[in-house]
């Protein structure tokens, strides 16, 4: 029998848990055709794999590449670290469904992070959203519907309550987007215009998501708090789970100072909830702090009315006078311990790499001040990320803390990727391009985990919770996302100092089946297709 690629002698983990086997694996279009011995077979090309291991492609069920995709589809970042899937828009943060206005209105809102994609393309339904990505990418694209996106459509970027006739029609933008193929519903209570909701607002839209057995997944709420269940945080969540039926999936969900050490205390409640019978999954990126943009800080009545209100707002003097003094005394979220990743090409990209503290003392000014200032200059487009803690026993617990959760048969990975894209200049957070690698690789080794165990959790596991059909497990007739790699070599490279460094040891990838990467090179190949 002859086959269009021969991949033999590689130790194959299929995804489901259980351990290696060594058998070859033929492909045939985009298809796995057949597994076994095929030593009697011919084929258009032949992979030798003897010493590595061949896996599913991996799935990252939360990346903020929406944008950078839409400018470089090879997306060299992670494909080369063998993400064959990624599913957009967590945090409901996204492009679509949106009306052409509120599609720029909304681009430049979330520039600091998305960047600055075409002005002139189609987002008015998932649809239409992922045919932007469909065969221009290396990598397979699925979406969440954004809470975001649906609620602009609805009321705009307003703090009103959605009811009524809004409401019924938020619906139905919600249930045509999981008709078109989104894989979920998300939000993210950290920004606006999500936070302008309440839980009785979300239950009511958690309820179309449950009809099609589709996750809620969400970003926990620190901002007005007061409209959430219990304060909101993961007891909202698991509220809406259970008075909505939709299972639940949380966000970056993992232990951070003061909890350092004590997982008992992030998922005593969640064990809770899932012992009454709520669906709860989770996932974790293999890092200590995060990365955002500096909107998270300000309050929300500030964001009314969209981008260039906020804007006018901004530039008023008396009004950044009251938001520097809000900042200062009851500050939501702290803006110390950050660092500037990303700023528009312009007058201020010599702060990319520098703290907001030592920012602001070259500039003589308070980190509130500056800022503001910035914000202002830079048309929003800014980005930032943590200051790692300069302990190594906190470090190490904490990348303990993630092991521990991911041995648990509902976490998976989520690396929180933001891209930077043109014109936006900076340094990225190091995940971007090492959080899978790392995770395969170097913290697997530390802490003597299963291989197969490790795969399962960026395989099976999303493709199973999030419905993406004839991927995440290696199988007759699956398609040929396929990941080759030496598993005691592979590594990440990337580090807070010097993060745009691709992992070592994955020399092949496969999407649909089509070389990717090749010889730890990108082919140029864009094979990847909208999951829908």
């Amino acid at each position: 029998m002859k086959f269009d690629t021969i991949i033999s002698g590689g130790t194959v983990i299929d995804g489901t848990g259980t351990p290696g086997v060594q058998v070859d694996i033929g492909i045939s279009g985009k298809e796995i055709a057949a597994i076994g011995d095929l030593s009697e077979s011919t084929s258009d090309n032949a992979i030798d794999a003897t010493g590595l291991t061949v896996t599913p492609g991996f799935i990252d069920v939360h990346a903020h590449s929406d944008g950078a995709l839409l400018l470089d589809g090879q997306h060299a970042s992670g494909i080369r670290q063998g993400v064959t899937t990624e599913i957009l828009c967590p945090d409901g943060l996204s492009y679509a469904p949106l009306s052409h206005d509120d599609y720029l209105m909304y681009r430049k809102y979330l520039s600091g992070i998305l960047g600055f994609p075409p002005e002139d393309l189609d987002m008015s339904s998932i649809d239409a959203f992922l045919s932007n990505y469909h065969l221009k990418t290396s990598c397979n694209v699925a979406t969440f519907i954004g809470h975001g996106p649906v609620r602009i459509s609805a009321v705009g970027m307003n703090d009103v309550p959605l009811r009524g006739a809004d409401m019924d029609r938020a619906k139905g933008m919600l249930r045509e987007g999981l008709e078109q193929g989104a894989r979920g519903f998300s939000t993210g209570m950290s920004y606006y215009p999500n936070a302008y909701s309440d839980t009785d607002e979300l239950v009511e839209l958690c309820e179309v998501a449950a009809e099609f057995g589709l996750p809620y997944s969400t970003h926990l709420r620190n901002h007005n708090p007061e409209r959430g269940y219990a304060g909101g945080g993961v007891l909202e969540a698991l509220e809406i789970g259970r008075r909505s039926g939709v299972p639940v999936h949380l966000e970056h969900y993992r232990t951070a100072p003061p909890h350092i050490g004590d997982i008992a205390s992030i998922m005593d409640p969640v064990d809770a909830a899932k012992a009454e019978g709520v669906d709860v999954s989770l996932e974790c990126y293999v890092y200590p702090v995060g990365s955002s943009f500096p909107h998270t800080f300000i309050p929300g009545w500030v964001h009314e009315g969209g981008s260039d209100a906020m804007m006018e707002r901004l530039r008023d003097l008396e009004t950044r006078k009251d938001l520097i003094k809000f900042f200062q005394e009851t500050p939501i979220t702290p803006m110390g311990g950050n660092m500037f990743t990303a700023i528009s090409e312009g007058p201020n990209d010599d702060l990319v790499g520098m703290t907001f503290e030592d920012a602001a003392e070259a500039k003589g000014t308070s980190v509130e001040e500056l800022v503001m200032e910035l914000m202002v200059e830079e048309e929003m487009g800014i980005g930032f990320r943590g200051i790692p803690p300069t302990s190594v026993r906190i470090w190490r617990q904490h990348e303990e803390d993630v092991m521990n959760l991911l041995d648990r048969p509902d976490y998976m990975i989520g690396s929180d990727s933001i891209p930077i894209a043109p014109p936006l200049v900076g340094i990225v957070h190091p995940r971007a391009f090492g959080c899978f690698a790392r995770f395969i690789g170097r913290l697997r080794r530390r802490f003597d985990r299963p291989l197969e165990q490790v795969i399962q959790r960026v395989t099976q596991n999303p493709a199973q919770r999030f419905k993406i059909d004839k991927r995440g497990v290696i199988a007759d007739g699956n398609f040929a996302d396929l990941v080759l790699f030496n598993a005691d070599t592979v590594n990440d490279q990337s580090s807070f100092e010097d993060p745009a460094v691709h992992p070592s040891g994955i020399p092949y990838v496969f999407v649909n089946g089509k070389l990717a990467v090749e010889n730890e090179k990108v082919t140029g190949v864009l094979a990847g297709e909208a999951v829908r």
